[in-house]
């Protein structure tokens, strides 16, 4: 008796984990290809790290949570930034110096992995979020290769299925037992 809820708890766990795997997958998709890139959550930006720049505190294939600038020329000494670097790449980088002048501010930035500051400032304008201290390691992969076109795919596709398969799974062994239950048992002897 005890074996049977056991087992029902663990299938009732294994289908739980795959329905939310499913619509975790889902949501990465469908927010990714919304958004144009990152997957945005509660007005939240989830940035991928592809580099090791800003190791050990942000490692690389992380995802991370960045808040989106509204008034770009207040950020300070210490605080992460994410930037457009040029029209192709990103950073994300921490402020080691401001500058200030009559027309505008720039940072100078630095990766804290690396020995010497960026050569080029960053202009207020060109900041595009800040980072807010929230990180997953290694989920970075897995969301970069959902947003090609096999990832995407793939990654709506195989949850699916599997939830599927289990789901057969499950009917088969419960047609299985039902069977049992309606099978009389042979071989019993009748007393006279």
């Amino acid at each position: 008796m005890k074996a049977k809820t056991i087992k029902k708890c663990i299938s009732s766990m294994i289908t739980t984990v795959l329905f939310l795997v499913f619509i975790f997958m889902l949501f990465v998709v469908i927010s990714s290809k919304a958004s144009g890139g990152e997957p945005q959550f509660l007005g939240y930006q989830l940035k991928i790290v592809l580099s090791g720049s800003m190791e050990p505190g942000i490692k690389t294939g992380s995802i991370i949570a960045v808040k989106p600038a509204v008034d770009k020329t207040r950020y300070k000494i210490g605080d992460v930034i994410t930037f457009k670097a040029d029209e192709n790449t990103i950073v994300t980088h921490r402020i080691v110096e401001v500058t200030k002048s009559a027309k505008e501010v720039m940072y100078r930035t630095k990766g804290d992995n690396n020995k010497t500051a960026d050569l080029n400032p960053v202009l207020a304008q060109n900041v595009i979020a800040k980072y807010t201290g929230f990180t997953v390691p290694y989920i970075g992969y897995f969301i970069h290769y959902s947003q090609t076109k096999n990832g995407s795919a793939l990654l709506l596709i195989l949850p699916g299925l599997l939830l599927l398969v289990y789901s057969i799974i499950t009917i088969w062994r419960a047609l299985a037992q039902m069977d049992e239950i309606k099978t009389p048992p042979k071989n019993i002897e009748k007393s006279s």
